[in-house]
């Protein structure tokens, strides 16, 4: 944040923004052998100040990232709170980074817009002078919690555990990737992520080819990273894990909490479809889940009850995103702000592909476990989901077999004038 900060009037907007979501100001201890949620009053919220002014440039960079990464680690009592802490780093009289730490249990993606929205608005009364008068939340994630419980029993609990027991019946335990080392009995969940672009053409070309077929572009991200799955362990019954926002209710949508649920998204990939077919397949898969979204995973667990291993997730260990959720920036009224790069340092899963649409095109990272993958291996699956997606562009009739993990040298040459024939063969010249 670079200009004139004003500390007490971002302590204010914390301090309000906690005061509305309850949640933000909940812990939860044990009682009788079962985790409760204790709401506790509100408080003035105060950031915790380190200055890092007398260090030179470079050492004040490192210093700014070091004490990122132990925020990041630091870990939260859950049984006493608070589950949220902020520490204020002054670099210079001018510039400062703010580090803003959430347990995931009060707290999602899309939850993280709705704080920078809200801090943003108290934050601009708080400089100006001016009054603020901040409304009443409908409801608050204990009576979200309260409803779910009441309203997922009975038949419409023993309707969606019976969907998801028929559709993961038989399914594999294991994704058989080949691994660069073995497993280890202890699991320390180390990380990396290789970032990587797909171009803004190809890009436009798998959105008019969902289009066409009637799929989201998610599903067609999907079944492509499907395929390259398929590749790498000869299966045809892929099976990975996708994040969803669950906020299918108007009264939610403003809440701050944790409502994000993984959905378990099988697919059978034999036969050789071609990939327009097995875009139907997927979409029919991902439309069941959509469906059957509100069953809590731990739950899906119980019913499917597959075979578990203390050193994988169970049901799925690869994890596919497409980044959606509404994003804010932080507006605050005399600052210049900006994200702070962070590199992660953990993975929660064997793989996680994470994908965004920007105006440059498609930005993806492809986070990995480093106690069982070289860099090298990642960098190679990247460039290879890469032309994958360059290939199934340029003709998604063929066969699943026949798509191109390969870069070669014709699709270099032909480049961007390529895609414009591809895009006049899928009707959408006029993008």
């Amino acid at each position: 944040m670079k200009g004139e900060l004003r500390k007490e009037a971002l302590e204010a907007a914390l301090s309000s923004v906690i005061a509305r979501h309850e949640v933000l100001r909940t812990s939860f201890p044990v009682v009788n052998h079962n985790p409760v949620q204790l709401i506790h009053p509100a408080q003035p919220f105060h950031l915790s100040l380190a200055d890092l002014s007398l260090l030179d440039g470079e050492s004040r960079s490192r210093e700014v990232l070091r004490l990122a990464g132990e925020e990041a680690r630091r870990p939260f009592d859950l049984t006493t709170g608070p589950l949220l802490r902020g520490l204020l780093i002054k670099e210079q009289e001018q510039e400062h980074a703010l580090l803003f730490t959430l347990h995931h249990i009060v707290s999602d993606g899309w939850s993280v817009g709705v704080v920078v929205r809200e801090v943003s608005r108290v934050y601009e009364a708080q400089v100006r002078g001016e009054e603020i008068e901040i409304e009443e939340l409908e409801i608050q994630y204990a009576d979200y919690a309260v409803w779910q419980r009441e309203w997922l029993a009975g038949e419409e609990l023993e309707r969606q555990m019976r969907y998801w027991k028929e559709q993961l019946a038989g399914v594999p335990a294991f994704l058989d990737l080949p691994l660069d080392r073995p497993r280890s009995s202890l699991t320390e969940y180390k990380g990396a992520a290789k970032a990587f672009m797909v171009p803004q053409h190809v890009l436009t070309a798998l959105k008019a080819l969902s289009r066409k077929e009637q799929v989201t572009l998610f599903m067609t991200l999907l079944a492509a990273f499907d395929i390259l799955l398929m590749r790498y362990t000869g299966q045809d019954d892929i099976v990975v894990g996708s994040n969803i926002a669950n906020r299918n209710r108007r009264e939610i949508e403003g809440l701050v909490g944790f409502f994000v649920n993984n959905l378990v998204l099988r697919t059978d990939l034999s036969g050789d479809p071609s990939f327009s077919d097995l875009l139907h397949r997927v979409r029919e898969v991902c439309l069941g889940a959509y469906t059957h979204q509100d069953l809590p995973f731990e739950l899906v667990v119980e019913a499917v009850q597959p075979e578990r291993d203390s050193q994988s997730t169970p049901l799925f260990q690869v994890m596919f995103v497409l980044q959606n959720a509404p994003s804010e920036e932080l507006h605050l009224p005399g600052l210049t702000v900006a994200p702070l790069p962070i590199k992660g340092r953990t993975a929660r899963f064997d793989l996680m592909l994470s994908l965004r649409e920007t105006q440059q095109g498609l930005y993806g990272t492809l986070e990995f476990s480093t106690d069982i993958f070289y860099p090298e291996t990642i960098e190679n699956m990247v460039e290879q989901f890469s032309t994958l997606l360059t290939d199934i562009a340029t003709d998604p009739d063929r066969e699943i077999s026949l798509l191109s993990v390969i870069r070669d040298e014709e699709t270099e040459r032909l480049g961007d004038r390529f895609y414009q024939d591809v895009l006049a063969a899928l009707g959408s010249s006029s993008i």
